[in-house]
C-alpha cells in the first residue's frame, strides 16, 4: 500500500509542477489557453489526489507535521507557494508582479523537494 500511494504522490507533485509551469508560461505570453475550462478544472483535481495521498502517506508513516521539522517545513512552505502561485496566476496586480510571484513560488517548489528528498528542514544544502 505504501509504494502504491508514494508513487501515486510523485506522480501528482510531477502533474501539479508541469501545470503551474505551464500555466505561468500562458500567463506570461497571454495565452487564451489559460481561460479553457479544463486549465480551470484539473489542477484542482491533481491537487486533490495529492494532498490526500499526503495524507494517506502521514497516516501509514505516522509522521506528522509539527511533530517532524522536516514536515512542519514543507507544510509552511506549501502554504507560500499557494499564496505565491495564486498570486501569479489569478491576483497579480501586474504582469511583473505576476511573473516574480511565478518565479519564487518555482524556488519554494524546489525547496519543498529538497525537503522531501533529504528529510531536513533546511533541503539538501543547495541553498
Amino acid at each position: 500500500m505504501y509504494v502504491a500511494l508514494k508513487h501515486l504522490h510523485l506522480t501528482a507533485v510531477a502533474l501539479s509542477f508541469t501545470l503551474f509551469v505551464l500555466r505561468g508560461v500562458w500567463m506570461l505570453i497571454d495565452s487564451p489557453r489559460l481561460r479553457r475550462p479544463w486549465v480551470r478544472v484539473v489542477p484542482h483535481v491533481i491537487d486533490t489526489v495529492l494532498l490526500a495521498s499526503a495524507l494517506g502517506l502521514i497516516a501509514i508513516l505516522h509522521q506528522y507535521p509539527f511533530v517532524h521539522g522536516w514536515l512542519t517545513a514543507k507544510v509552511a512552505a506549501l502554504v507560500v507557494y499557494i499564496v505565491l502561485g495564486s498570486i501569479a496566476l489569478k491576483r497579480g496586480s501586474s504582469k511583473p508582479v505576476r511573473a516574480a510571484a511565478w518565479i519564487a513560488a518555482l524556488a519554494v517548489f524546489g525547496y519543498i523537494v529538497s525537503v522531501a528528498l533529504s528529510r531536513s528542514p533546511a533541503g539538501a544544502g543547495i541553498w
